[in-house]
């Protein structure tokens, strides 16, 4: 990016296979493998703490990938393997997904922002680029507004990562049906019953977990200050495909406006899963964004 700030790269320890360190009013865990190739992954046994398990892979600037409400770490195998040629890539299990189980009583989303935070702590990233797909959104964009001079440039699948207001409100209670809600375009599963089969293997491993996180304590997350973002000059791009019934395209494309300096591409044969259902054209759009 000619005129964006480029994230700092800092060498990883390679092979780190469990990290400690305290998160505010409790002890976290950051549990994972890092290198590139075949993985080494475990989990430690320290009672009371919470774990959260990561991955990374590749040499590069590093760049973080959230993924969605059905997905976990083993969602962005598509997109790893292209990224990892020039970047340090970061994909991670978001509290109470994948292997990064829940605590009893746990803070849930609303500690979605300072797991990041704690996550690019330990691995000693001054500043990345970020990808939230749907639900990851809320991850990226409320670290964004949190932390705004550690990212180098943010990139948004099919989500509003949490933000909302009137205009918004309205947008949602107006947006055209446009069928049941799915991950996926209707034709998808017909061109790729693998792909969707797969989804689904990897979403059912959420389901204890992700069903422990819901019935636990919630706790009110306030809408992210889109105006730190853009007021710091965050290069901004969100990505919306247009047969996505989960987030309505309307209402993405109205936040996008309102984030003065963004950029928005849509996909008119995608749903809500872009990254999942057109890898190569999703791939690509975020690498030209994130080189240009």
């Amino acid at each position: 990016m000619s005129d964006a700030k480029q994230p700092e790269n800092h060498p990883l320890a390679r092979r780190r296979f469990v990290q400690r360190m305290a998160l505010a009013g409790g002890g976290l865990t950051l549990v994972g493998p890092a290198a590139c190739g075949p993985a080494e992954a475990g989990m430690s046994a320290s009672s009371g703490e919470f774990e959260l398990y990561h991955e990374v892979y590749g040499e590069g600037p590093a760049i973080v990938f959230a993924h969605g409400a059905g997905g976990t770490h083993m969602s962005w195998w598509k997109q790893i393997p292209t990224f990892a040629r020039e970047f340090t890539c970061i994909t991670y299990s978001q509290r109470g997904f994948g292997f990064s189980a829940e605590v009893e009583n746990g803070p849930g989303r609303s500690a979605f922002v300072e797991d990041l935070r704690s996550l690019l702590d330990e691995l000693e990233v001054d500043s990345a680029y970020l990808v939230g797909q749907s639900m990851g959104g809320l991850s990226v964009l409320g670290f964004a507004a949190a932390y705004p001079e550690r990212v180098g440039a943010l990139v948004m699948s099919g989500t509003t990562g949490g933000y909302s207001d009137s205009e918004l409100d309205e947008l949602r209670a107006s947006a055209p049906d446009l069928g049941p809600r799915s991950a996926f375009a209707p034709a998808y599963a017909e061109r790729d019953p693998e792909g969707a089969f797969l989804y689904g293997m990897v979403s059912r491993t959420n389901r204890l977990l992700s069903e422990s996180l819901a019935a636990g304590p919630q706790t009110e997350t306030p809408a992210p200050d889109i105006e730190r973002v853009v007021a710091a000059g965050i290069p901004t791009l969100f990505l919306v495909g247009e047969q996505d019934t989960v987030a309505p395209p309307t209402v993405t494309k109205a936040l996008q406006a309102k984030m003065n300096g963004s950029t928005l591409v849509t996909f008119p044969e995608s749903g809500h899963s872009p990254y999942w259902e057109i890898p190569e054209e999703f791939n690509r759009v975020v690498l030209d964004f994130l080189r240009s």
